[in-house]
């Protein structure tokens, strides 16, 4: 009897008919993953590969990729004409005033008749000095006035009864002759006597404070009791016709681009109103030290122009053509003012300026930029020249925004 046989063939009448079948072709665990991992990346790559054949493009370097640059807003200023206006700082004074004080040898003052305020016309008198003592001298050179004509009268009676006696042979022509001298002498003395009476009275007449011109008295420095003499200081100071002017304070540039008789405005300190006038006079020359020059500009009288007050004058300069952008992108340092450009690597870089007038609209940037530079708007100096970064066009409302910052 084979009894390994029978084992063997009921053992295998025990397997199961699929298992039995399919036993020598069953891929391994291992073999079954990387199949699927082959099959996954073979449908990534043709994934990349349709989409850059739809893009038409190839991957871009990593060293150009700009995703994590920062992003900045920039704007193309281009250039416009700007109505060109200087406000700068200036001092009210009297255009034309006048200093008065004493013109002749002084004395006490016994009455002043203007208070500083008052309008005054040319000769009025101002204040009145005490001349007891020169009227006295005056009456004293009138008497010897008197007394020279009547020695004169009596000279000139001589002579003529000399002369109807020398045709009679009473009188001899030596008696004449010194007659006549006695005669001439008289005359003489009556002169110099009204001579010195007119003198004197001129200048008794000069102890008035008399008012040179018509005009706005600003100042009184003198009061009754006071003594004065020729060397006392000005009793009052009138502003000639009233007029009053603005001593503006203009840099040596700003002084170049100006001519006399543009139209100027000015407000007063501590006050909304404007007053009209004009530049009449450019200084000729430059504080050294300050490197700045004197607009002069000419007022009608107003009350609210009080010489010596501060007030912040507006100059019309003409137009000039020039790049305006808003003050945000305006940076400045010790090297002076500069912007951020942005170049055609997306790079920034920087570039220095000269700003001119401050508008309504931004600063003027007179020299440096042609206008059609890719301008970094705001947060330039958070920048470093050279740093990579993401531009973007500023749209109307962020422009707006920018503008009205200036503005404040």
């Amino acid at each position: 009897m084979n009894y390994e046989t029978t084992i063997t063939a009921e053992a295998a009448d025990r397997v199961p008919a699929d298992v039995a079948a399919g036993e020598g072709t069953r891929p391994s665990p291992v073999l079954r993953w990387l199949l699927i991992g082959g099959a996954g990346l073979l449908a990534l790559l043709l994934a990349i590969a349709a989409y850059f054949a739809l893009a038409g493009g190839e991957p871009a370097p990593t060293a150009d990729d700009t995703s994590q640059a920062p992003v900045v807003s920039v704007v193309v200023p281009g250039r416009t004409t700007i109505d060109g206006t200087l406000e700068v700082p200036g001092t009210v004074a009297a255009r034309r005033p006048m200093p008065v004080g004493i013109a002749g040898e002084g004395g006490q003052v016994m009455d002043v008749r203007v208070d500083a305020g008052d309008w005054v016309r040319a000769g009025e008198v101002l204040a009145v000095i005490d001349r007891s003592v020169q009227s006295r001298q005056a009456d004293a050179l009138a008497a010897q006035v008197e007394v020279a004509r009547a020695d004169a009268d009596l000279a000139e009676a001589n002579l003529d009864r000399a002369l109807q006696l020398v045709e009679r042979g009473f009188v001899s022509k030596a008696d004449v002759d010194r007659l006549r001298a006695t005669r001439d002498s008289a005359v003489a003395r009556v002169r110099v006597a009204e001579a010195q009476l007119e003198e004197l009275q001129a200048r008794n007449a000069r102890l008035n404070v008399i008012a040179p011109a018509s005009g706005y008295v600003l100042e009184r420095n003198v009061e009754p009791g006071q003594t004065v003499g020729a060397g006392s200081s000005a009793l009052f100071r009138i502003a000639r016709g009233g007029e009053m002017e603005v001593l503006a304070q203009v840099s040596e540039d700003q002084l170049a681009s100006l001519s006399v008789g543009v139209p100027a405005t000015v407000v007063p300190s501590g006050s909304d109103k404007q007053f009209a006038g004009q530049v009449w006079q450019l200084s000729p020359v430059i504080d050294s030290q300050t490197r700045q020059g004197t607009a002069r500009i000419a007022l009608p009288f107003a009350p609210e122009l009080r010489p010596g007050g501060f007030a912040t004058a507006r100059i019309s300069s003409g137009t000039v053509i020039a790049t305006v952008l808003p003050e945000s992108a305006v940076l400045a340092d010790d090297d002076g003012a500069f912007v951020f450009v942005v170049d055609e690597e997306n790079k920034a870089r920087r570039v220095g300026v000269r700003t001119g007038m401050v508008t309504a609209d931004g600063i003027a940037i007179l020299e440096g930029l042609s206008g059609e530079e890719e301008i970094v708007l705001k947060a330039g100096g958070f920048l470093n020249p050279g740093e990579t970064v993401n531009p973007r066009r500023a749209g109307p409302q962020e422009r707006r925004a920018s503008l009205d910052t200036v503005r404040q």
